[in-house]
């Protein structure tokens, strides 16, 4: 045991060392890569950033006796720098764990790569590192490598007036007949709401009343399920299931998150539609967002035809 602990907190380059097979393989590395980036399950964490230092190492098949010097025939070290950074731009994140499991898989994709430890280390949160190490395998990637087609939603938001019409369940179901998924978006509800007079609380507290009116129109129609990840979205749109945003978790981790307040429900929604790249925005009972990446339409809360 005491023989195994030094080997614990060595660099990946040792561990992989250690743990080689009998299947000559070469290692590339990357040392001590710090980046500054907001991550954390702690509410301390949120809106501030942290270094966060990465060291990987790759195992790879060796290189053919032809390979002349040529770049373009390797992985290079770039490919491991552009995973962290992909994977740091795509959402923020609570854990390390994910983080970690994220890059080795993308770096596991590229056809020289045969296993990755990755180690992930805060800096700035105490008096020594706090970290995480995985190693993973090309053959432990459970998950389809091609790169699927997303889907192309259609994205209805509807004002209050709109959730409590009689014409509600009649516009999901003509909707619901309609080849692309359907995701509904709401505004907060009628009720009085705390006000702190602080900007982040403020926001924190506006995005649940949106996500209470989101439960309300649930309870109306037992198809609409309430969803709060893009995992639950993704999953949904996939199997046909009406989803009704619940913005707190995807508004608050983007990256490049909404210039707008949750004070602004439609125009929220409508950076939530450019977000998924939908195929068409409507509205009813509220006026149109002022801009948007995606084609917008109003309906007429009388109308019944969509």
């Amino acid at each position: 045991m005491n023989s195994e602990i030094p080997l614990a907190f060595a660099h990946p380059s040792e561990r992989a060392a250690a743990t080689a097979t009998d299947q000559a393989l070469d290692r590339i590395s990357l040392r001590d890569h710090i980046v500054e980036v907001e991550i954390g399950a702690f509410q301390a964490e949120r809106g501030n950033t942290q270094r966060i230092s990465f060291n990987v190492v790759v195992e790879v098949e060796p290189l053919p006796d032809d390979v002349d010097d040529d770049v373009d025939r390797i992985l290079s070290y770039d490919k491991v720098t552009e995973a962290i950074a992909h994977e740091l731009s795509e959402e923020r994140l609570n854990l390390l764990e994910t983080l970690a499991e994220r890059i080795a898989d993308r770096i596991l994709l590229e056809p020289q790569a045969v296993r990755v430890f990755v180690r992930i280390e805060k800096l700035d949160r105490g008096s020594g590192a706090l970290g995480v190490e995985i190693v993973r395998a090309r053959h432990q990637l459970l998950h389809n490598t091609e790169v699927e087609e997303r889907p192309h939603p259609r994205l209805l938001y509807l004002g209050n007036a709109a959730v409590d019409s009689g014409n509600l369940r009649g516009w999901i179901d003509q909707m619901q007949s309609r080849e692309r998924p359907l995701i509904l978006c709401v505004g907060a509800h009628e009720l009085a709401v705390p006000r702190t007079g602080h900007g982040m609380t403020e926001r924190r507290i506006d995005l649940l009343a949106i996500e209470q009116n989101a439960w309300r129109l649930a309870a109306r129609d037992d198809r609409c399920v309430v969803v709060a990840t893009r995992t639950e979205l993704d999953w949904a749109m996939k199997n046909g299931q009406i989803s009704v945003w619940a913005p707190s978790k995807i508004v608050l981790d983007a990256v490049d998150g909404p210039s707008v307040p949750p004070s602004e429900p439609v125009e929220l929604a409508a950076w939530f539609a450019t977000l998924l790249e939908a195929g068409e925005m409507m509205v009813i009972g509220a006026e149109l967002p002022g801009t948007s990446g995606v084609p917008v339409r109003a309906i007429a809360e009388t109308q019944v035809e969509l």
